[in-house]
């Protein structure tokens, strides 16, 4: 996994983070939900980076 695509995995979380507290502080069902659907697609696109890692290492190990 490159280190970009773990900056933007990891901003996309906190940026599902901050709607989720907004959409909490201002009783917006619908931002909430929105934060919360963000974060758990950032946390896929994590794992799956994984993995691909645990794939390499695998794969490198066989070399």
């Amino acid at each position: 996994m490159s280190f970009t695509d773990k900056v933007r995995n990891k901003v996309e979380e906190l940026k599902g983070g901050a709607k989720e507290k907004v959409g909490d502080a201002t009783d917006n069902e619908q931002l909430q939900a929105e934060g919360q659907v963000d974060q758990t697609d950032a946390h896929a696109k994590q794992a799956g980076e994984h993995v691909k890692d645990a794939g390499r290492d695998v794969r490198d190990a066989f070399k």
